[in-house]
């Protein structure tokens, strides 16, 4: 790939985002960053990842953080920050990527080639699909699911300027009930090759 492209991927928990995302990057040869990005920034921090883990994508604890200006005590505001830096550092190398969460679509806006998505799904469908997965009872999924997204919404509205799943501020947000995994990744890669195409007239 001669330009640089990177699509950034939001998702509700249960709509299969995660899967949709690593497929579309394995099918255009992509590198592909998740939460195992914690890895890396682990070895960097020289500290456990399982210690990074309680602290990602979380909101910071008010009762027990401050801040000073630019500077905060708080793990999960320094490890925000650090996450948001790695993300920086991949973009500004002109390495073409997929990311999942992390506010990426607000912290490469500036990125030229950048794609962002929103993943969203019917209840029923969701619902069926974390009962599956986890092998949860219906009312165990649905607390499941309400906290991911709560904590989802939470992280993404503090650390950006716009609304989580607002569909105003993504390039394309697509419900994947209706077309399954298969048929949202053909559709999003459909998206992404006209879009493609347009950067190279």
């Amino acid at each position: 790939m001669s330009e640089q492209l990177i699509i950034t991927v939001s998702r509700e928990f249960g709509s299969a985002g995660h899967e949709i995302a690593e497929k579309i990057a394995e099918d255009l040869g992509l590198k592909f960053y998740d939460r195992k990005m914690l890895d890396e920034i682990a070895n960097q921090m020289d500290v456990n990842v399982e210690v990074l883990e309680k602290y990602d994508e979380k909101p910071r604890n008010l009762m027990l953080s401050r801040r000073v200006g630019k500077y905060s005590n708080s793990m999960e505001e320094i490890l925000a920050e650090t996450q948001f830096d790695y993300i920086r550092e991949k973009a500004e190398s002109g390495e073409s990527f997929v990311i999942v969460g992390r506010c990426s679509e607000t912290v490469l806006q500036d990125v030229d080639g950048m794609i962002s998505v929103f993943i969203s799904g019917d209840k029923q469908h969701k619902l069926e699909r974390v009962m599956s997965k986890y092998k949860l009872s219906e009312s165990e999924a649905i607390k499941k699911m309400e906290r991911h997204d709560f904590k989802r919404k939470r992280y993404h509205n503090r650390h950006s300027e716009h609304k989580w799943g607002d569909s105003r501020f993504y390039d394309i947000c697509l419900n994947s009930s209706p077309l399954g995994v298969a048929g949202s990744v053909k559709v999003l890669e459909n998206y992404i090759q006209e879009r493609e195409n347009l950067r190279k007239k």
